[in-house]
């Protein structure tokens, strides 16, 4: 087994953000190429969103703003690069399935590898954005469990 990331959910507002939310408990990538033809000056609203802190699901090809780290199996990760190479082909316009294919397996390696000393259920958030050059780059963070950091004591109860 291996690990990858899906989807989560706390709320409703990716609905609201992206034109195409994804549903939670899919599994996910970063899907920074389907901004390789954009600059900054061409990305707006909820397109811009998506550029912003997207994860692109691999079920419905949706956005989600947080995923999680999930066990996968080897068969369930073959499935998911015949489907990625598929959509490269119909929707990126990839020069050929082999060529698909051979870039799905590297995305599908690239988030394995980030996963791979991430223990289970974690919470990954992702900002994407433009270098000085005009590159896309993104920055991956963890993020902490409500109560992982201790809170500062508003109140003290005093008995009469």
């Amino acid at each position: 087994m291996k690990k990858f990331l899906k989807t989560i959910r706390f709320d409703p507002s990716d609905t609201h953000v992206f034109e195409n939310a994804a549903v939670s408990d899919e599994w996910a990538i970063p899907g920074g190429f389907l901004f390789a033809g954009d600059t900054e000056d061409t990305l707006s609203g909820k397109r811009k969103q998506a550029f912003n802190n997207g994860f692109l699901s691999l079920a419905q090809f949706g956005h989600s703003t947080f995923v999680s780290v999930a066990e996968i199996a080897d068969e369930t990760l073959d499935t998911l690069s015949g489907g990625l190479a598929q959509f490269f082909v119909t929707q990126m316009n990839a020069p050929s399935q082999e060529m698909a294919l051979q870039a799905a397996k590297q995305e599908l390696d690239f988030v394995c590898d980030m996963c791979q000393q991430v223990p289970i259920n974690s919470v990954f958030a992702m900002r994407r954005f433009f270098d000085d050059e005009g590159q896309i780059r993104e920055e991956f963070s963890i993020v902490d469990a409500p109560g992982a950091k201790p809170h500062a004591r508003v109140w003290e109860v005093v008995e009469d």
